[in-house]
């Protein structure tokens, strides 16, 4: 059985406006939490795209990756992931090409089916509509973009063509699962915000792996929520902010993230069991009760590493969850 010292700890950021705040804010936090992450030994440190959220402000994922690379030395930064159907495939090799040119053997490519949005904003961003049903062949275009074999065709990627940059495929369901699979490319699942299906799709996953000349056996990285304080009564004080963020949009509300409040009644009763459906995989509390249950969790999944969400309002609060949580 394997430990959570032995697992590798990844962090994803949404990049979050927090009420009150900039996104300019947001950067310089982020920033600061990459660089707090390298001293801490996490191993990667991936941003989302996501579209029209007044409260999420990485929409330019390739822009703030840079960002984020430039101002740190080891960690690796990537994308959970770069919502492949809303980019042409040449300018994403283009792009990350770029990227890991700048900052050789540490940028990740993770990859998603889903827009990042709603189809108004999807239609906006002017892709091919019809692009999310051909998720595979997009990534082997891209894959193509970005092998040395290009190097006689008539479309080539410059800089990108020859180098080797680690494709992830990210989903939130079995069907991402039998992709990853059949592509022998490494896994990462969206548990953090829809749990139902992780258990499924690692099985799946994992039974139907097929090598590949990236990955010769698979690799599974669920992602979970996880709010550390040094007290049990603090940490469910900081989630409240999250909470309230997720229970708005179940409620079809886009918020910003908000100050923590008092948790006791906060919620109704049909309200948290909502919550909990959408939340399974949070882990909140002090050191020793998040510590147990990551380690339940790495028990039941096998997982070969965890990626971490981290909602919390305020920015020294989220630095000390982090901290608290690689002890």
């Amino acid at each position: 059985m394997k430990s959570i010292s032995e697992i590798p700890l990844s962090i994803l950021d949404l990049a979050m406006v927090t009420q009150g705040g900039s996104p300019a804010e947001t950067f310089a936090n982020s920033a600061q939490l990459a660089q707090s992450a390298e001293r801490w030994g996490y191993r990667r440190y991936w941003l989302a795209e996501h579209h029209n959220m007044e409260g999420v402000a990485s929409t330019a994922t390739s822009v703030l990756m840079g960002f984020i690379a430039g101002k740190t030395n080891t960690i690796r930064v990537g994308s959970g992931g770069v919502m492949l159907p809303n980019h042409a495939p040449l300018v994403i090799a283009e792009q990350f090409g770029t990227l890991a040119t700048l900052y050789p053997d540490r940028i990740d490519m993770g990859l998603g089916r889903a827009p990042g949005t709603d189809q108004l904003t999807a239609r906006a961003l002017r892709r091919d509509m019809n692009a999310v049903m051909d998720f595979e062949g997009n990534i082997r275009e891209l894959q193509t973009f970005l092998s040395s074999a290009n190097k006689n065709a008539a479309v080539r990627a410059i800089p990108g063509e020859g180098l080797d940059i680690p494709i992830w495929i990210l989903g939130s369901s079995i069907d991402s699962a039998h992709l990853a699979a059949k592509m022998g490319l490494p896994y990462a699942f969206a548990s953090h915000f829809a749990p139902g299906q992780l258990l499924d799709a690692i099985l799946l996953y994992r039974r139907n792996f097929r090598p590949s000349a990236q990955l010769a056996n698979p690799y599974v990285m669920p992602c979970v929520n996880v709010i550390a304080a040094d007290t049990d009564d603090e940490a469910n004080r900081l989630a409240t902010s999250f909470k309230k963020l997720f229970l708005g949009i179940l409620n079809g509300e886009r918020r910003k993230l908000g100050p923590p409040e008092d948790p006791s009644g906060l919620f109704e009763h049909h309200e948290e069991i909502a919550l909990q459906q959408m939340i399974r995989y949070s882990f909140i509390g002090g050191p020793q009760k998040v510590a147990m249950e990551l380690q339940r969790f790495i028990d039941v999944t096998q997982c070969d590493e965890i990626m971490l969400s981290t909602p919390v309002y305020d920015h020294e609060a989220r630095l000390r969850s982090y901290e608290l949580v690689v002890g």
